[in-house]
């Protein structure tokens, strides 16, 4: 995607936001899809933990597009242009790997640390923006970016000088590097929810994702056992649904109106990971967390930018 294009795309952008359609639709919208999905990465930790992350990843990709080609075909949604399917194919991608890292760090850290890590995700989409779309970062920018990378340290700071193992510690970078690729997820994933309706990107997303497991899936794929497969089925119905209703919500109003949105991931966080794996939320999480989402807060209240999902949700 060269940077006109991505120019144009958040004009349009900005043109739709306009549209005097009531946002108190997308904003119930929205918190449903975070809700949804925090209740995919309860069944997904569980299954990572179980099967690998992989393994779990792989075949709950089989059955969301098993799901999403259903629902596409069914619906006879036009074929869309060849550059289209290029920003699907390519978001997929860097889906793939993203969905990966997540998922593999999620297994060895508290369901609450890794959202609150994810939230770092946006203040890196400032940068890339910048030098992807030439957009100037102002002084407010700056100043919201160290305090979410200080409270990145704060929680991990917090893991550091407790209960901490190697697992742990590389869980933490896994997390870490899957927000740096979500950061880059966000620019892709405006343009796309203006190019193309919810089904279309469920449909093209979970197609290459599926494409790229398969590759590895002679060295590393294990078929399921039995009980094993109401939670990837669970999973999969969670994980499509949020992605509907999070890029339906997304495609009809701005950014700056959703964004408290995504912080409710941490609460539905701290309390699934309470009842479903006894996890106790530290200090340092829930104040490295606060640092973060004020730090991104203070980023959305510039005029302009490409702050879109917070926590690294429809993977």
């Amino acid at each position: 995607m060269n940077m006109n294009s991505g120019t144009q795309l958040f004009e349009a952008a900005g043109r739709m936001s306009r549209d005097p359609l009531s946002t108190a639709v997308p904003f119930a919208i929205a918190c449903t899809g975070i809700a949804t999905f925090a209740g995919m990465d309860v069944l997904m930790k569980g299954l990572a933990i179980e099967m690998g992350a992989y393994n779990a990843l792989f075949w709950r990709t089989c059955i969301s597009l098993l799901i999403a080609s259903s629902l596409f075909f069914w619906k006879r949604a036009r074929w869309p242009r060849t550059d289209v399917i290029r920003l699907h194919v390519w978001r997929g991608l860097v889906t793939s790997l993203m969905a990966f890292l997540f998922f593999w760090g999620l297994a060895y850290v508290p369901l609450a640390e890794a959202i609150g890590l994810s939230f770092i995700a946006p203040l890196i989409a400032l940068y890339l923006a910048a030098a992807m779309l030439k957009e100037k970062i102002g002084e407010t920018a700056i100043v919201a970016s160290l305090i979410g990378f200080a409270g990145a340290m704060v929680i991990v700071g917090g893991r550091w000088g407790g209960d901490y193992s190697e697992d742990v510690g590389r869980g933490i970078v896994a997390i870490l590097l899957s927000a740096v690729l979500y950061a880059y997820n966000l620019i892709l994933q405006r343009q796309q929810a203006l190019l193309a309706k919810p089904i279309e990107i469920a449909f093209f997303q979970n197609a290459t994702m599926l494409t790229v497991y398969l590759c590895i899936a002679p060295f590393f794929a294990v078929v399921p056992a039995l009980h094993s497969l109401p939670n990837l089925a669970g999973a999969a119905v969670l994980g499509m649904t949020s992605l509907l209703l999070l890029s339906w919500a997304y495609a009809r109003a701005e950014a700056r109106i959703l964004i408290p949105v995504e912080y409710t991931a941490f609460v539905w966080a701290a309390l699934f990971g309470w009842l479903v794996f006894d996890e106790v939320v530290t200090v340092a999480t829930l104040g490295g967390t606060a640092l973060i989402v004020i730090a991104c807060l203070i980023a959305a209240r510039q005029k302009s930018g490409p702050v879109d999902h917070i926590e690294t949700t429809a993977v």
